[in-house]
């Protein structure tokens, strides 16, 4: 993708036409185009060059958009960073890649001050938003920047990304993406949606654009000409505002969001016809959550999708008019998906193993970690970490990642499997499950539950719901109930803190009996 290439052909293209709609403002190609080439030329005065690193640490707002846009036309790599992240967080992945600009806002509980002593070859820290006269201002090199293509050119294989995917509490785990792989999504979100996708349209983010889920809709944004309104946060009620008020017509998000959707009182209330396809990706543990959301905005294909920041997801989508949404669906004509046993040998339809991909979409590896690299891409097959099995007709099915394999006296449940029988319940909201270990069986499941606002779940009753359900040794030996599940930036629930508040309580409860 050569984005400054891309910015001039919108701009010509589509004019005045809407680019983002932010909180009421917004913004054309062209003056989005103005914007991008202005940082361009103040971020090469600064001394950036081909191949130099730019972190950017921000909230979903235009000025990330714009960030990520002038990085590429000047052929730097990006290093987008999760806002949520802390102090250390960004230290260590800062440290790690060693960028030489920051692009970020002033937040409570962070000293930049710190970050630049710590950090030695972090050159220069730009601030939005910022009324210091001692820092950079984001808008101050807007202003003098020329608006003009820096007219560099772009070499394919060279990187335009690093996503940091681990929590960064160890070593940061940065995956690369070059700039060929830019192309991937929009390709990919063509072929599956049938080429359903025009300057007539009008797609809305809720997703951070730290992750791969929130950067597709600026990839999309700038290779259809679709209009784009942001939100900086998931809210679910603005949500709903937001599609009925800007006849929306496309999203994705993940599951959890359904369910907080289908949740709000108001929800029936929303007018959702303007919407033509939908998308979750992951695998649903709750399939008839969808199809009821689906209910309400009939006219509209529900997808589901699968694929990872590795893989440049989408990866594999369900087809339009799919009923089986059960099922991530088929790959792109481009993407080998292939399932493997634990010994390397290839699976045929109905067996389980894991998930591997081989394309030009995947990448080229991870940041500083050679080894790492050839641990996870093998012979040319990136193993994905999910566990998954074809059917006869060629569609994928996404049971779980191989931490969410539960070994119970031998035999094995997939927690989104429990997952999925739990949700069936009608008075759980939500729920997570994970495996415990048990003296007797050697792990056990153990569900995290969160029930309907006004609801009371019957331990009892929900035993003797699940044995219609499910196999005995799949039913979850505990339960614990709680006000809500923590989930992480993209809005999954957080299963490493769930483990974590397990053994927590369980040291709590072995200590009363020292």
């Amino acid at each position: 993708m050569n984005a400054a290439r891309l910015l001039e052909q919108r701009a010509k293209e589509y004019g005045q036409k809407t680019a983002v709609i932010f909180r009421q403002e917004e913004i054309s190609f062209a003056r989005l185009k103005d914007r991008v080439f202005s940082l361009s030329a103040s971020l090469l005065k600064l001394g950036v060059k081909p191949h130099d690193l730019v972190a950017i640490y921000l909230p979903n707002r235009p000025e990330y958009i714009v960030s990520y846009l002038a990085i590429w036309s000047i052929g730097a790599c990006s290093v987008p960073l999760d806002f949520m992240l802390t102090e250390d967080e960004i230290t260590s992945c800062l440290a790690h890649c060693q960028a030489k600009i920051l692009i970020t806002k002033h937040k409570a509980g962070i000293s930049f001050a710190n970050l630049k002593a710590r950090l030695p070859l972090l050159k220069n820290i730009i601030f939005c938003q910022s009324e210091d006269k001692e820092c950079l201002s984001f808008e101050k090199l807007l202003e003098e920047g020329a608006k003009e293509n820096p007219g560099i050119e772009i070499n394919e294989k060279d990187p335009a990304i690093i996503f940091y995917t681990s929590g960064t509490t160890g070593k940061p785990k940065g995956v690369l993406i070059n700039y060929a792989q830019l192309d991937a999504p929009p390709k990919s979100m063509a072929f599956f949606v049938n080429s359903d996708l025009s300057a007539k349209d009008t797609a809305l983010c809720a997703l951070p654009f730290s992750h791969l889920g929130g950067l597709i809709y600026i990839q999309n944004m700038l290779s259809f000409g679709l209009s784009l309104v942001l939100m900086e946060r998931f809210m679910p009620l603005d949500f709903l505002k937001n599609v009925q008020n800007y006849k929306v017509n496309f999203f994705w998000i993940v599951p959890s969001m359904y369910y907080a959707l289908l949740q709000l009182k108001e929800f029936e209330t929303f007018d959702l016809s303007s919407l033509r396809w939908i998308v979750t990706f992951g695998a649903s543990n709750s399939p008839d959550a969808l199809r009821r959301f689906h209910q309400f905005c009939p006219k509209a294909y529900l997808l589901n999708g699968w694929g990872l920041t590795e893989t440049n997801a989408p990866t594999v989508v369900l087809p339009m008019g799919s009923e089986n949404i059960e099922s991530v669906g088929r790959p792109a004509p481009w993407i080998e998906v292939k399932i493997f046993s634990e010994s390397g040998q290839e699976l045929p339809a109905g067996r389980i193993g894991e998930v591997a991909v081989k394309s030009w979409v995947v990448t080229d590896g991870y940041f500083k970690d050679a080894e790492l690299t050839q641990e996870t891409i093998r012979a040319g097959w990136f193993y994905t970490g999910d566990l998954g099995r074809f059917d006869v007709r060629g569609f994928l099915y996404i049971v779980g990642r191989k931490k969410e394999m539960i070994k119970v006296g031998g035999e094995i449940v997939f927690e989104p499997e429990v997952e999925a029988a739990l949700q069936k319940y009608p008075d759980i909201a939500e729920a997570a499950v994970i495996g415990v270990a048990d003296k007797l069986r050697g792990e056990a499941p153990k569900a995290f539950l969160v029930a309907k606002e006004g609801r009371k779940v019957c331990e009892e009753d929900l035993r003797y719901f699940l044995r219609q359900h499910l196999a005995h040794f799949k039913i979850p030996h505990y339960f614990e109930f709680c006000a809500c599940l923590p989930k992480n930036r993209v809005g999954k629930i957080d299963k490493e803190r769930l483990r974590l508040c397990h053994c927590e309580g369980e040291a709590r409860s072995n200590l009363k009996h020292i």
